[in-house]
């Protein structure tokens, strides 16, 4: 199993099986004990990692250069204005240079189409670190997390929360289903996701008995969910569209009585970050009533947003090591 995954790309999660998601978040949650331990193998020792960011990062970025520095890799940040990418020089012929000098390319950007063509020309694996369509290291940061806190995929209920159709939504629903997990994207119908891919979850969802829901009330969608998930309301490039954002979706605002909805106690609520949940920040000083969740729902016991965020490190490295060296194990 191992040895299939030297030299694959992580473009999105739909190229992989449940089995091999499944070694890649058994080899993740082994390297997360492995470090809490203080070991520091070098698995990736010699190895050099270019990281191209048209958009900013907090946890992307500094989850790749820490992941790639704990495994003996030097990691090279490539900014929007650091590089000639679709400006003066082509995708394709930016691919061929950096495929000549770097073992592996992450790329966190706008289109879709541009990991793609990477991925198609460096000759070296290609991790997407979110596009317009989907985000796959957060979709395997948030089922190790999930694993961490329910102890098991299948079977499990998540409700998606919100803009049911931008990136994470996307990634989530393929990947969940293909774990066999119970997925309920629950969003006002125009931000429903698109009818391909929801098709395409269900019918992945087969192999193990998973389940895809998209509805458009609240009350039916959380009912019975162990897992609460949602995400801001306009995405990067989106900004254009807050105010109908704030229309359409504040009634899908995760406060205490959507969590009591779910009919548990132990629901956990998860957030790919960052998130408008008080008025901290100049965004949302601007416009309060941006906040995708409450303060309170933010701050319980049951939020696990920071274990995502440190996953993303754990599960980055595990996409790493697989990919480079061909290894799913310690």
């Amino acid at each position: 199993m191992a040895t299939e995954f030297l030299g694959k790309n992580l473009l999105t999660l739909r190229d992989f099986s449940a089995e091999e998601i499944e070694a890649l978040l058994d080899f993740s949650i082994a390297l997360k004990k492995e470090k809490a331990s203080g070991a520091r193998p070098k698995r990736l020792a010699g190895k050099n990692i270019a990281l191209i960011f048209e958009k900013p990062s907090t946890r992307t970025r500094c989850a790749f250069v820490v992941a790639a520095v704990d495994e003996g890799a030097h990691p090279e940040y490539l900014g929007k204005g650091d590089i000639q990418l679709g400006k003066k020089e082509t995708v394709k012929d930016t691919a061929r240079v950096l495929g000549r000098m770097f073992e592996g390319i992450q790329f966190r950007g706008f289109k879709h189409r541009t990991a793609e063509d990477l991925a198609e020309f460096a000759g070296v694996p290609v991790w997407n670190g979110l596009t317009d369509r989907f985000h796959p290291t957060q979709a395997l940061a948030d089922l190790m997390t999930v694993i961490e806190r329910k102890g098991k995929l299948e079977g499990t209920s998540l409700a998606y929360v919100g803009d049911g159709r931008n990136n994470v939504a996307n990634s989530l629903m393929l990947a969940g289903a293909k774990m066999g997990m119970d997925i309920r994207i629950v969003a006002p119908e125009e931000l429903f996701p698109g009818e391909e891919l929801v098709a395409e979850a269900r019918s992945s969802a087969e192999g193990r008995g998973g389940k895809v829901t998209v509805t458009a009330d609240v009350g039916a969608g959380v009912a019975g969910a162990e897992v609460i998930y949602t995400d801001v309301w306009a995405s990067m490039g989106e900004e254009g569209a807050l105010q109908e954002r704030i229309r359409l979706l504040t009634p899908y605002r995760i406060d205490r009585a959507l969590m009591e909805k779910t009919g548990g106690d132990d629901c956990v609520f998860l957030h790919c970050l960052p998130c408008f949940h008080n008025t901290d920040t100049d965004l949302s000083r601007e416009h309060p009533e941006i906040c995708e969740a409450t303060e309170e729902v933010f701050e319980s016991p049951g939020s696990a947003v920071f274990d995502q965020a440190e996953n993303r490190m754990h599960t980055i490295k595990a996409v790493m090591a697989a990919t480079l060296t061909g290894t799913t194990s310690l």
